[in-house]
């Protein structure tokens, strides 16, 4: 059974930095595109960063271009979201997605796998 299990969520201060980690099992990670959305409180699910199977490929949102950073491991079978410069609107919960498919990846859509989620509040 496919498992992705994010980790690194917590409170910080605006302008401080976190970083997110999303480890997978069960799938042949370096053959999946991996993404990060987020879901604030009565928002919809938005996309945030996304990587593609070799790393060579990021996407990001443009609310969070120029401050986060998506990167990924294959060796770990982990991919990561630096998240600096925080501000109170970037407080959500964090999920990782993985997506066989190399198109659409702002789209939730091309996502099959999802992880549970981890909280991320920033406080002004």
């Amino acid at each position: 059974q496919v498992q992705l299990v994010e980790s690194g969520g917590g409170l910080v201060q605006a302008g401080g930095s976190l970083r997110l980690s999303c480890a997978a099992s069960q799938l042949i990670f370096s053959r999946y595109a991996m993404a990060w959305f987020r879901q604030a409180p009565g928002k919809e699910r938005e996309f945030v960063a996304a990587i593609s199977w070799s790393g060579g490929n990021t996407y990001y949102a443009d609310s969070v271009k120029g401050r986060f950073t998506i990167s990924r491991d294959n060796a770990k079978n982990t991919v990561y979201l630096q998240m600096n410069s925080l501000k109170p609107e970037d407080t959500a919960v964090y999920y990782c997605a993985a997506s066989i498919q190399e198109w659409g990846l702002r789209e939730s859509s091309a996502y099959r796998y999802w992880g549970q989620g981890t909280q991320v509040t920033v406080s002004s």
